[in-house]
């Protein structure tokens, strides 16, 4: 068993920066190692979604970083772990590295590449809902001389990998995470057939929303329930979450929140939960936890600059259970 510890706000150092958070909590015992695509995304405002031939009329327009990887570590570091992040973006792209590091994310393993940041377009209409295309880019541009130099950072341990269909080699991070003896979580997003029929035997956490869920079941032959992944996250939307594990279902149930975007807060979810839970925190608490956190998020436009902080989400917890 990981042992139990005390995140930054737990030790009453909620006041602190991210930066500052990742000062104080380079002794954890578990690491998360996230190989994880870094996008801009395109965010269009608009009153309803296109249909197909039609031209539309957006209300607004942002630039914004995004990403399931770069999201997700950063709600990993919202939460008070510190998540090395490995990805990689175009060569003469300081917007976006410049954004990275403002959420005190570590920059150290995010190569240059030849090819141009990933992106998104996405179109949010006025219910909160979303249509996301993606280019990957550099994103798919990781080089196995930097999967090598990540594992090179520290071995054994309770440490975790964390990876999303929107990166190359994941074979070979599968692989040598395995080989090192770290746990896998597999984000299966965007749903991909052929990568999830090859990793899904040699993963140790599989995060899916219901669609995908699903699909990765339709996949297989087999129920839902009856996915062979040693636990498995689920997520709702506003319909809650559930995390499977050892034969038992644990339920979570969404916070009532007016959503305004809900771009990343599958993200949210995950990488809030993976703080806690890695660390040694009972499942129910680690759902709860991430639960708020990715209630907070909807409330607010855009995706990473959408996460909430570590105190905003004790702060709603409590003033949800007052």
């Amino acid at each position: 068993m990981i042992p139990r510890q005390l995140f930054p706000a737990q030790a009453g150092l909620s006041h602190l920066n991210p930066v500052d958070q990742a000062d104080r909590a380079v002794s954890y015992t578990a690491m998360i190692f996230n190989f994880g695509s870094i996008n801009i995304d395109h965010v269009y405002r608009v009153a309803q979604m296109p249909s197909p031939g039609e031209t539309i009329v957006a209300a607004s327009y942002r630039k914004l970083l995004g990403g399931k990887g770069i999201n997700q570590s950063i709600a990993i570091a919202r939460a008070g772990q510190v998540p090395v992040h490995i990805g990689a973006v175009g060569a003469d792209d300081e917007w976006t590295l410049a954004q990275v590091k403002g959420f005190g994310i570590d920059t150290a393993h995010v190569a240059r590449s030849a090819q141009p940041t990933g992106h998104a377009v996405i179109y949010v209409n006025d219910a909160g809902e979303n249509q996301i295309v993606i280019f990957g880019g550099a994103n798919q541009d990781l080089q196995q001389a930097q999967i090598d130099k990540a594992f090179e950072q520290t071995v054994g341990g309770d440490h975790w990998v964390l990876l999303q269909n929107e990166t190359n080699l994941l074979a070979e991070i599968v692989d040598q995470a395995k080989a090192a003896g770290f746990r896998v979580a597999y984000s299966a997003a965007p749903f991909v057939a052929d990568t999830v029929a090859h990793l899904i035997g040699r993963i140790d956490l599989l995060a899916v929303n219901e669609i995908e869920a699903r699909e990765a079941a339709g996949l297989l032959g087999v129920a839902v329930s009856e996915i062979a992944v040693p636990e498995m996250l689920i997520t709702r939307g506003s319909k809650g979450a559930e995390f499977h594990s050892d034969g038992e279902v644990f339920r979570q149930d969404a916070f009532l929140v007016d959503a305004v975007d809900t771009t990343g807060a599958g993200d949210t979810f995950l990488g809030s939960f993976l703080a806690h839970y890695c660390n040694g925190l009972p499942i129910a608490q680690s759902l709860r936890y991430a639960s708020a956190a990715s209630a907070l998020q909807v409330t607010r436009p855009g995706a990473a600059v959408a996460i909430p902080a570590r105190d905003e989400v004790e702060r709603f917890l409590y003033e949800r259970k007052a």
